[in-house]
């Protein structure tokens, strides 16, 4: 009986092997068509594939300041009413944000649930939407901007060079006027953008302390890390409404920063400063570095590094409309994927928006310039990693990538057939809004898409090629782990240790 199987399973081997070798053949050549064409591509185009290439990143295995900066980001301290924290809007296991349209910071009701099912009572009053009114950008890879931060580009480098993110030259922030450095900013674009979710009282600060200001506001919250009085805020009728309930613990804190810092007799009001704990969580943003994609090893010469499929999603990527292409690459440019500019291509506007016109647009950069060139414009993304940063667009109107490039191939076709039931947020009831304020965009004189009518075959090599963007780690729990802080090590009761809708930990 052994020997009737053992020759059954050898005549299956025969036959698979020749097949196999057959369908090699085949698929070898159609490999090496493929690469004649799309190395020379590479080469032209000068890509190296590592969009972190030159950049000194922070370990967050050995860096103090990423390690204490991790602290703070997961910590409900920094939040006005200590009800949201950094990572509410920014969980590294939620692809660097928080896998909703519209993010839900302040008056959660349920504060450690992040995700879907995260909701927000007060929504009816505001539009029928969550109080934020953009999608939240992914922390991955934020050490990779070179010009700009936010999908407005409200943080700028005033002098950006390739590599520095931000160093030189100075930042431009809303706390300045458009051209003129913030002296406050910090030392790179990742420390000046951390800087400005505690003074959203949408985000983090909370409407109970709508009185300080922005700069009251960062030292109010560092004088709570560490205990000591911090400014003294009065509201617009001459009244003290300064916060002065303590945390239950700061001696940790308190040990934490003299460790950092070496600094064990400082005073505790030059210890503890908004100016730290925005560059300690600037130093966790920028540890994380995702960029050992199979697109990079394909680059490098690994041509079995990335699927056939891939391989022609790329060369639809890379090439122009006018030879038959996607021309992606017009903006989706450089290692990185992004040319680190605006444009305007009328992605449907979900939510109550920044309240531009009639109270419910979104103008985006033209915010910021005041420019009618730059009305609807927004911050072209990186695409390394967005396989799981979505949903995706500035109001994060879509839910697929297929979706997506379907818009930039049609985009007046997608607005009229938009699925309102693929929106990933809470109590929507604006709609009639949303679609037109969608239309004013697409028909503004600085709409900059052309209707290309890819098939649904060339939107799957797109996707295809768009997956070889991913670093495996940020699809592996365990890989990720590094950036989370152990549940053990909460040092005032104020962690944010997040929960899915069914209460399981994330």
């Amino acid at each position: 009986m052994k020997k009737i199987l053992i020759g059954l399973c050898a005549i299956s081997v025969v036959g698979y092997s020749v097949g196999a070798v057959a369908g090699n053949n085949k698929m070898h050549k159609q490999q090496r068509h493929l690469n004649r064409t799309l190395r020379p591509i590479i080469h032209h185009l000068g890509l190296t594939g590592d969009p972190l290439e030159g950049r000194t990143i922070p370990n967050i295995l050995t860096s103090p300041e990423a390690q204490l900066g991790m602290d703070l980001f997961f910590s409900k301290s920094l939040g006005g009413d200590r009800d949201s924290a950094c990572v509410t809007c920014h969980h590294p296991l939620l692809g660097g944000g928080d896998r909703l349209s519209l993010p839900i910071g302040v008056e959660s009701d349920a504060p450690d649930l992040l995700g879907q099912g995260r909701t927000n009572a007060d929504a009816e009053n505001h539009a029928g939407f969550p109080p934020v009114p953009r999608n939240a950008p992914t922390t991955f890879n934020v050490i990779a901007w070179d010009k700009f931060q936010f999908h407005d580009g409200r943080v700028e480098s005033l002098n950006p060079q390739q590599g520095a993110n931000g160093e030189a030259g100075g930042i431009r922030t809303p706390n300045s006027a458009l051209g003129n450095a913030d002296p406050l900013a910090g030392g790179n674009l990742v420390q000046a953008q951390a800087r400005f979710p505690v003074t959203s009282r949408e985000e983090m600060k909370s409407f109970s302390h709508n009185s300080y200001s922005d700069q009251e506001i960062r030292e109010f919250l560092a004088a709570r890390l560490a205990g000591y009085e911090g400014p003294q805020v009065v509201d617009a009728n001459g009244n003290d409404v300064t916060d002065t309930v303590p945390l239950p613990e700061t001696a940790h804190w308190i040990e934490k920063f003299r460790s950092v810092f070496e600094e064990p007799d400082a005073p505790l009001d030059e210890l503890v400063t908004e100016q730290r704990v925005s560059m300690l969580i600037g130093e966790y943003e920028r540890s994380q570095a995702f960029g050992n994609t199979p697109w990079k090893s394909y680059v490098k010469g690994n041509n079995w590094a990335i699927s056939a499929d891939a391989k022609r999603g790329a060369i639809l990527f890379f090439t122009s409309s006018e030879q038959g292409g996607a021309n992606c690459s017009s903006c989706h440019s450089g290692d990185f994927f992004t040319d680190e500019s605006f444009h305007n291509l009328a992605m449907p506007q979900v939510g109550e928006g920044k309240g531009n016109g009639d109270g419910s647009h979104d103008f985006g950069r033209e915010r910021e310039t005041g420019l009618e060139q730059d009305k609807f414009a927004f911050r072209t993304p990186s695409l390394v990693n967005v396989e799981v940063t979505g949903p995706w667009s500035h109001a994060g109107a879509y839910d697929s990538l297929e979706a997506v490039i379907k818009h930039h191939s049609n985009a007046a076709h997608a607005i009229d057939s938009f699925d309102e039931s693929q929106l990933l947020v809470e109590n929507v009831t604006n709609l009639g809004k949303m679609r037109a304020n969608t239309l004013e965009a697409l028909n503004a004189s600085n709409f900059e898409l052309e209707t290309l009518n890819l098939s649904d075959m060339q939107v799957g090599f797109l996707v295809e090629f768009i997956h070889s963007l991913t670093d495996p780690c940020v699809k592996d729990r365990d890989c990720l782990a590094q950036w989370m802080p152990a549940n053990d090590d909460d040092l005032n009761g104020d962690q944010l240790t997040a929960v899915d809708k069914n209460g399981d930990l994330l």
